[in-house]
C-alpha cells in the first residue's frame, strides 16, 4: 500500500463550510467513558445514554435545541470500580432500547476475574426514569467494549470485548476472548454465550460490519492491527482476514464512498496521534496532530451521498488544543479530505462520540463526552 501524508488544501468542499453549534447539556460528569443513543422512554425521540464513572445515566430529549435535557440515573455503584462501556438498542421491537453495560474497570488486573471485569443486562422498570435492575452475566478480565448486533436471520446477540486476555502481561500472553451472548427469552435468566479466542493480545475497540443492511461480521482493532471475525455454522471464529497489519489500532470505523465503495478509518496507534483512512488502494494519514485520540464516527452529516469522519482526542496536543474535528472528502476516491473544527468555543477532551438525529430535522448531530473537560456536549448540525 502507498502511504500518503495529507496536507489539507484551502479549497472549499462545497459552497458553505459545515456549521455545527455546540450546546453543553451536562457540565459536571466524572469521566464519560461511553455513550449511546436511542429512544429510552418510547416517546419517538432519541435520548442520550452514558456510562459515567459510577453511574449509568440517560438524558431525556426535550424535543429541540436550547431546551433542558433532564438527567436520569439508571444504575449506580454496580461494582467497586468504574463503569466502562454501554450498549443500547431496541432488540424486542417495542420502540424502547434495551441496555447492557460493562463495569469493574481494572485494566491492570488480568489474573483475578473477581477483581476485574463485569457485564450486566439492565432490566427496565415500568417507569424508566426509576432505577433499573442489574442482571449479572458472564465476564472475563478487563471488560472494555460492547455492541448489540443483529445477524441476517434477525437474531440479536450481545458481543463484549475485553482489553486483555487472562494472565496477560503488558500485551503478552493469552489472547483476548471475545464473548458472544445469545439473548434469551427470559432476560433475567441464563444467557448462553460463546468464547471466541481472538489470538490478539491487546484489543481496544470493534466495529460491526454492515453493508446495505446486512450484518457481515465484526472488525476487532488492537495491538496487532484489525482482524475480521465471522459468525458461521459453528459459531463465531476469526476469518483469517486482517484489514490492517502491523499497526497498533485503537479506534476503527467503516464508511461509505460513492459507487458502493467502502473505506476504513482508524486512530493509530492505541490512544494515538494519527487519523488514518484505508481505501482499496491507499493508506492516507489525515492528521497526526492528536494527543490520545479516542473518539471516532463515520456518517453522512452533510448529505453528500458519502460519509464524513468525525474524531476527537482527550489530551492537549502540541498546540495546547483538545477538540472535535470533521473531515470531508473532496473527491469520490477517499484519497483527499478537508478538515473543519466543529466548534472552538467549548472545550471538549473527547472520550467518546456518537452520531444521531437528535432534533428530528433530517440531519445528523454529534454528541461527545469529555474526559478531562467533564462535560457532555451536543454539536447541533446547522445544515437545515
Amino acid at each position: 500500500m502507498k502511504q500518503l501524508i495529507l496536507f489539507l488544501a484551502a479549497v472549499p468542499v462545497y459552497a458553505q463550510s459545515p456549521t455545527f453549534k455546540a450546546e453543553v447539556i451536562d457540565p459536571k460528569i466524572s469521566i464519560g467513558y461511553g455513550l449511546a443513543t436511542g429512544d429510552v422512554d418510547g416517546d419517538g425521540q432519541l435520548d442520550i445514554l452514558m456510562a459515567d464513572q459510577k453511574e449509568i445515566v440517560w438524558y431525556e430529549n426535550p424535543g429541540g435545541p436550547n431546551e433542558s435535557w433532564k438527567r436520569h440515573v439508571i444504575a449506580a455503584n454496580l461494582t467497586e470500580r468504574d463503569n466502562v462501556c454501554i450498549a443500547a438498542r431496541d432488540i424486542d421491537g417495542d420502540g424502547k432500547v434495551e441496555v447492557a453495560v460493562g463495569a469493574q474497570w481494572n485494566p491492570g488486573e488480568t489474573k483475578n476475574v473477581k477483581e476485574s471485569g463485569a457485564v450486566f443486562y439492565l432490566v427496565p422498570p415500568a417507569d424508566r426514569k426509576s432505577s433499573w435492575e442489574p442482571v449479572k452475566l458472564h465476564h472475563e478480565v478487563t471488560i472494555h467494549r460492547m455492541h448489540w448486533v443483529q445477524d441476517t436471520e434477525g437474531k440479536y446477540q450481545l458481543i463484549v470485548l475485553p482489553l486483555h486476555g487472562l494472565d496477560n502481561d503488558k500485551g503478552e500472553g493469552a489472547g483476548v476472548n471475545m464473548i458472544v451472548f445469545d439473548v434469551p427469552e427470559n432476560k433475567k435468566g441464563l444467557w448462553a454465550y460463546q468464547l471466541v479466542d481472538t489470538g490478539m493480545h491487546m484489543t481496544h475497540n470493534m466495529e460491526p460490519m454492515e453493508v446495505r443492511g446486512a450484518f457481515l461480521g465484526m472488525a476487532v482493532a488492537g495491538k496487532e492491527g484489525v482482524q475480521v471475525f465471522l459468525d458461521g455454522a459453528d459459531g463465531w471464529a476469526p476469518s483469517g482476514n486482517w484489514m490492517v497489519l502491523k499497526n497498533g489500532v485503537g479506534e476503527i470505523r467503516t464508511g461509505k464512498l460513492k459507487n458502493n465503495m467502502l473505506f476504513t478509518t482508524t486512530i493509530e496507534p492505541m490512544h494515538g496521534n494519527s487519523l488514518v483512512v484505508y481505501t482499496k488502494d491507499d493508506r492516507t494519514i489525515l492528521t497526526d496532530r492528536m494527543n490520545q485520540g479516542h473518539a471516532l464516527v463515520t456518517a453522512d452529516f452533510l448529505g453528500l451521498g458519502r460519509d464524513q469522519i468525525a474524531m476527537g482526542w482527550r489530551e492537549k496536543n502540541a498546540a495546547e488544543q483538545v477538540g472535535v474535528r470533521l473531515y470531508v472528502g473532496t473527491d469520490d476516491s477517499g484519497a483527499k479530505w478537508q478538515e473543519y473544527a466543529l466548534d472552538q468555543k467549548v472545550d471538549m477532551a473527547a472520550e467518546d462520540l456518537k452520531a444521531a438525529d437528535l432534533d428530528g430535522d433530517g440531519d445528523l448531530d454529534l454528541v461527545a463526552s469529555g474526559r478531562a473537560t467533564h462535560n457532555v456536549v451536543i454539536y447541533w448540525n446547522q445544515r437545515f
